[in-house]
């Protein structure tokens, strides 16, 4: 060992340092002292990619720890350096007592990143030391040196990042039993459509990146059979898709991922989504209102197809996981029968029905706002299932009433067993019990502690 290399690695044990990467969660799914998660909702816990990309994007010299409230309690009296906590908007104000505390009565550091931080940066500043605005491959190195060296800057934000090359990531630094798969990855990051409501389409400027396809495929040879894709839109560019899928198929792969409808438009990209072992997709249908879609710039879907495009879907082996909301402009009362009415009739698999929420960030709160409708501004409430602003064709106590009564009725014990027998007919064994049995039960026992079943 050479006298330069072994000043770098004396230099870098002198810097060493510990962070500690926590994700704060809502009330009713924390984990307190001696209780184990909840097993009935692990469906819905997918395995901290932010997080973990966050700890790739740390200098060697760090040693990283990651916790979830999900799966365990927060450490207050963690031996780390420095602390930082990645949030949403309705995890806001807990996040903010949890940086609060340590800063308080522990003297510790705090940085913020994550979708809330980047739209509310001057908010989120006065509970923390600092914080990142964006992606964070860019910022955390740059953050940590400055640490190290006492000059931590108030604000840290960088253009795009680069796809290619990205750091490897540490799965070991989860709890993989707690999650549904550890084995989750991106290929691709944004989306190029320009829905008002959606945060995504804001966080990364309507702009869309794809990695090298090698690199995605040398990713999945390091992970297990059953894969989680977190893209926003897999197949926003359908020839990188179709590129990407095509070079899965001798992997024998069994995945999941979210994308639009216009996957069922596109014969060949869905013959190859189904042979690269696509299982299901999450698809934002939004409504099936063509007026609330054209309004709220996702005319791009045409309602009137539904039907045909997930039968499509359905000869394919694919699930459909669908995105609905509720509160859009055009929606009047009957928006909620009409609905249930085509979701029995479209043999949809999963749904994930939400009151339309105006994030900050987003051109619908930047639109609500100006017009004087949103009534509340306690983020606590912003998680899909309040009403925090004035629909415009019924009551606020319609809205939440009727989006509560559709989740109830897709999801009660009869409806369940219907699907899951129609299912068997074009799914495989393996989805419907790996995956739309699980996700059924997680709901329901989700709609009770939420309190919108009993």
């Amino acid at each position: 060992m050479n006298a330069e290399v072994t000043e770098k690695m004396d230099k870098e044990m002198d810097q060493r340092i510990r962070v500690l990467l926590i994700n704060p969660t809502a009330p009713q799914w924390r984990v307190n002292d001696g209780r184990d998660p909840n097993k009935k909702t692990r469906i819905f816990r997918f395995a901290m990619l932010s997080s973990l990309c966050v700890a790739a994007s740390m200098p060697a010299y760090v040693d990283t720890k990651i916790i979830d409230e999900d799966v365990e309690p927060v450490d207050f009296d963690t031996d780390a350096d420095l602390i930082g906590i990645s949030f949403m908007t309705f995890n806001a104000p807990h996040a903010y007592e949890i940086a609060d505390r340590f800063r308080k009565e522990k003297s510790k550091p705090v940085i913020f990143g994550g979708y809330h931080p980047t739209f509310m940066p001057e908010e989120a500043i006065k509970h923390a030391d600092a914080v990142c605005i964006g992606e964070s491959e860019n910022n955390v190195p740059r953050m940590i040196e400055d640490f190290l060296s006492g000059r931590l800057r108030t604000f840290y934000e960088s253009g795009p990042v680069d796809l290619s090359r990205l750091p490897k990531l540490n799965r070991n630094l989860i709890r993989r039993s707690a999650y549904i798969t550890p084995d989750a990855l991106q290929a691709t990051r944004g989306c190029p459509n320009h829905c008002k409501f959606c945060s995504i389409t804001s966080f990364f400027k309507n702009g869309f990146r794809a990695r090298p396809v090698e690199e995605v495929i040398d990713e999945l040879k390091t992970l297990g059979r059953h894969v989680l894709f977190m893209d926003d839109n897999i197949i926003a560019d359908t020839e990188y898709a179709k590129e990407l899928f095509k070079k899965m198929i001798p992997m024998k792969k069994q995945w999941f991922s979210q994308c639009s409808i216009h996957i069922a438009y596109d014969e060949r990209l869905l013959h190859l989504a189904s042979l690269s072992g696509c299982r299901g997709m999450f698809i934002g249908l939004e409504s099936i209102s063509q007026e609330n879609l054209k309004n709220w710039h996702k005319n791009f879907n045409r309602a009137n197809d539904y039907l045909w495009a997930i039968e499509r879907l359905h000869s394919a082996g694919i699930a459909v996981y669908a995105g609905i909301v509720f509160g859009m402009d055009w929606d009047t009362p009957d928006i909620f029968g009409k609905t249930l009415d085509f979701l029995y009739k479209a043999k949809v698999d999963a749904l994930q029905a939400t009151i339309l929420t105006p994030f900050p960030g987003t051109v619908l709160f930047e639109e609500l706002d100006k017009q004087g409708r949103i009534i509340d501004k306690d983020w606590s409430k912003y998680d899909f299932n309040n009403v925090v602003f004035e629909p415009r064709n019924m009551s606020r106590e319609m809205l939440k009433n009727g989006h509560d009564w559709v989740l109830r009725e897709f999801y009660s014990q009869n409806s369940v067993l219907v699907r899951i027998w129609q299912a068997c007919r074009y799914l495989s064994l393996w989805t419907v019990l790996r995956g739309l049995v699980p996700l059924s039960l997680g709901y329901r026992t989700r709609l009770k502690v939420n309190k919108i079943s009993r």
